[in-house]
Order: structure tokens, then C-alpha cells, then sequence
């Protein structure tokens, strides 16, 4: 293998780290072997403080910079606005407050272009764009695509909208990789259908897990939805929502044994539910990424302190029964406050 193939393929294997899919494989291959020049993008809703969902797509941003791709972060206030999140004042200053935010948990200011959605999506290419698209796209095929994002309020016009926007944004962006969690799949396979319409070629995709909620092990973690970590907690607030964490033994639990009908809604049955741990979760997402070792502290009646130097080991040490799930929490706890501590501080100074 050539010195160029060894670092195109260390390239990708960077960039597709702690990913679920890339859509398509090969595609991304092409970005990862020449990645000079080429634009990677996530865009947020500026609609509340930094929470561990952000952060996980972050992550995936300061690897692809390492990778050699430039980053775009879309403050997509307009979009916010569309789901009423507020008024676009508001939310402006949520965008300004976000930006110090991602900019104190790790992303490189001088390497990442930070882009309000109203700066572009109001010149008049855009909207003409968008029009072209509205005849282009069916109300089902648009309300498909919001569905994971918008949950059960996806039948409002602006919802239609919305994914259309997200399609656009890839080509006024001029981004080559579209990053989301895998929520924003549906939004991406329609900007891989449409886009081609206006002459653009189909963008190449990146997908990130989603952390179930932490009390239950279901479901993606969100700051609106079950119980989820942002920038806002204080170091005792994070011990405490890790300390009652849901963490069996494995990082595989199986959801019949874990939980029963009265769990879950109406004619929802526990074999119908994927669920996982999240507190390993927690460890594979967001601290090894950024940390070099764990050090589990623990009585030497248990075995003492160990160190783990990745993921892989120290899931291992849990399914083997070697490192009790109770015992990896306060590494957590504190790995996160770490992580977290820098933007907490930027909230404080900006109150």
C-alpha cells in the first residue's frame, strides 16, 4: 500500500469512527483520500444550551478537521423560527450564545465557519430554490422526511419546509459531507433525491448514533425529551443523573427482561423497543473520543483502580463481570463535567 492509500485509508477510518453509516461508503472514501478543500457541515436549531446531542456531532466535526476537511456549523435560526422556537431575536441571540458554547467544548475558532441560516436563506436564489423544490416535492414525501425530527407535530406547512431547507442548505453551503445524527437520515436521503433537480450533484452523508435516554435506555436523548446532560448542570447535577443512570451489565440488554408493558405506551410490547446502555454509551461517544485513558476508581477489596485505554476494553471488563456497571460511574460523572465544564463557564460569564 502506497504512503497515499495508508493515509486516505486512516482517513476514513478517522472520519467514520463512532459513526453508523455513510451514505454511500465509497463516496466517502473519495472525500477521505483528497480532502483538501473539501467542506463537512452540521446544522443546529439555536433553540436552548448545548446538551450531550450536540456535543456528540461536535465530536464527529473536530475529527473531520483532523481528517483535513474544512467544517461549517449552520446556526440555522430561520429553521428554528419554523418551528417556533421563538422570535428570530430570540433565537439570534441563542445562535450568539451557542456559538461561545461549541467554541469552549473544542471546536477550533479559527477553523470553523460558523453561518447564521438568515445571512443566506433570505437572498433571493434561496428562495427561488426553495420554490423549485416545493413543486418538485410531495406534502407526503416532505412530512416523511421531518417525521423522526418533528415526532407527531410534523403537519404544519413550515414542517414541509423545513427538510427542504436542509436539502438547500447543502448547496448554498457548498458542502461536500452532510453530518447528522440519525434523525436527520430521511432529510438526507431527500437532499440526495432532489438536489440532482437543480443541477447539483447528490451530497455524501455522514450518520452518528443517537444516546438513549438515561433513565431508561430508550429512545434518543434529547434536551426535551427524557432525562439528558447539557451545559447547564453542575458538577453535583451530572454525578446525580449518572448516579441514577440506567447501566446493566452489558451493552446489550435485553429489553424483555429490563422492561414490561407498563413501561411503555399503549400497544407497545418490550420486543418492539431497541434498547441500550447508556452509560457505555456515554463512554464510547463522548469520552474516549476526547480522553487517552479512564481510570475507574475503585476499593481494593474490589480490585482497586484500572485504567482502560479504550472503549473496547473497558466494555469487556463489564460483560466479563470483571468492572461492576456502579463502579464505572463516577469516571463517567467526572469525564463528562470535564468535557462540560468549559461551556458552563462561558454560560456563567455571559449571564
Amino acid at each position: 500500500m502506497s504512503d497515499a492509500d495508508a493515509n486516505a485509508e486512516e482517513a476514513f477510518e478517522l472520519i467514520m469512527n463512532n459513526a453508523v453509516e455513510a451514505v454511500t461508503e465509497s463516496e466517502l472514501r473519495e472525500l477521505a483520500a483528497d480532502p483538501e478543500g473539501k467542506r463537512a457541515y452540521v446544522g443546529y436549531e439555536p433553540s436552548g444550551v448545548l446538551h450531550l446531542g450536540h456535543m456528540l456531532t461536535a465530536t464527529k466535526l473536530m475529527e473531520l478537521q483532523e481528517a483535513g476537511f474544512e467544517v461549517v456549523v449552520l446556526l440555522a435560526d430561520i429553521h428554528a423560527s419554523l418551528n417556533d422556537k421563538g422570535t428570530l431575536a430570540e433565537i439570534r441571540e441563542t445562535a450568539e450564545r451557542m456559538q461561545e458554547q461549541f467554541v469552549a467544548f473544542g471546536l477550533d475558532p479559527e477553523q470553523t465557519e460558523f453561518v447564521l441560516g438568515s445571512d443566506f436563506q433570505l437572498d433571493d436564489d434561496y428562495v427561488l430554490d426553495q420554490h423549485k423544490l416545493c413543486v418538485e416535492t410531495s406534502m407526503n414525501r416532505a412530512n416523511r422526511s421531518m417525521g423522526e425530527i418533528a415526532g407527531d407535530d410534523a403537519e404544519r406547512v413550515s414542517h414541509a419546509v423545513y427538510p427542504l431547507m436542509q436539502a438547500l442548505d447543502i448547496k448554498h453551503l457548498d458542502v461536500d459531507l452532510a453530518v447528522g445524527g440519525m434523525e436527520q437520515r430521511k432529510v438526507h436521503m431527500l437532499a440526495r433525491d432532489v438536489l440532482p433537480k437543480l443541477g447539483e450533484p447528490a451530497p455524501t452523508c455522514l450518520h452518528t448514533p443517537l444516546i438513549a435516554d438515561l433513565e431508561t435506555g430508550i429512545g434518543k436523548m434529547s434536551s426535551s425529551d427524557g432525562v439528558t446532560i447539557s451545559m447547564e448542570d453542575s458538577t453535583a447535577d451530572i454525578a446525580a443523573k449518572v448516579e441514577d443512570a440506567f447501566c446493566p451489565p452489558t451493552a446489550d440488554p435485553d429489553p424483555e427482561a429490563h422492561l414490561s408493558s407498563d413501561d411503555l405506551p399503549d400497544g407497545v410490547e418490550p420486543a418492539d423497543v431497541e434498547l441500550e446502555n447508556p452509560v457505555l454509551q456515554l463512554f464510547e461517544f463522548h469520552v474516549f473520543p476526547r480522553f487517552d485513558t479512564v481510570t475507574v476508581e475503585r476499593e481494593e477489596r474490589f480490585g482497586g483502580d484500572v485504567t482502560f485505554d479504550s472503549y473496547d476494553a473497558l466494555e469487556a471488563a463489564v460483560e466479563s463481570g470483571e468492572l461492576h456497571p456502579d463502579d464505572c460511574k463516577p469516571a463517567l460523572a467526572d469525564a463528562l463535567d470535564r468535557l462540560i465544564e468549559p461551556g458552563r463557564r462561558e454560560l456563567t460569564i455571559t449571564d
